[in-house]
């Protein structure tokens, strides 16, 4: 419970069997394994994206945000590394290991709003609006969904202020949608 906050390189080792100066020897630091795992995630999701969009021409913008949601929540550690890699990973290790990251997620990010763009009668700017948007909520929902322990604890004690605590995919996938249906309202389509 908590999430990645709570990670230690001494629980990973364990968990994976090996001895710390295993891991030392790859990663400099949890932030350097943290954005690895950030990296691999961004890469799952673009195979995911890409996979469900394939084969298709006809994606309207609710089926858009579906495949954003469907993809995106199937993998719970890059939901949970998403706030945890603006807020504190990426000025955590140096600017080359920055650098690294953003080059590996930029890439994956524009090959699956390319494959969303081939699949879809939706503008560049809205396909690449709903991505940005479904990064961000998901950044913010997956925390709020996902308490530490203190918080699970203080809202088993007062329900009224974590009841959206538990809703995080629906309520994602209603916002996600919502939002790919206003764009083209508010947005040129070219």
């Amino acid at each position: 419970m908590g999430g990645v906050r709570f990670v230690t390189v001494a629980a990973v080792t364990d968990k994976a069997g090996i001895h710390r100066t295993g891991v030392r020897r790859y990663y400099a630091s949890k932030e350097d394994l943290l954005l690895e795992l950030a990296e691999r995630g961004w890469g799952q999701w673009r195979d995911a994206v890409k996979k469900a969009a394939e084969d298709r021409l006809d994606l309207g913008p609710v089926d858009a945000a579906t495949i954003l949601v469907e993809t995106i929540t199937s993998l719970p550690v890059f939901c949970d590394l998403l706030a945890h890699v603006a807020m504190r990973l990426e000025d955590d290790v140096g600017i080359e290991r920055a650098r690294r990251y953003k080059f590996v997620a930029f890439a994956a990010h524009d090959e699956l709003i390319g494959a969303l763009q081939r699949s879809s009668a939706m503008a560049p700017a809205h396909v690449e609006t709903l991505v940005t948007t479904t990064v961000a909520l998901t950044a913010s929902l997956w925390q709020t969904a996902n308490p530490s322990p203190t918080l699970a604890r203080l809202y088993e004690q007062e329900p009224d202020w974590g009841h959206y605590a538990l809703d995080f995919k629906p309520r994602l996938t209603l916002i996600l949608q919502a939002t790919a249906i206003g764009l083209a309202e508010v947005l040129p389509t070219t």
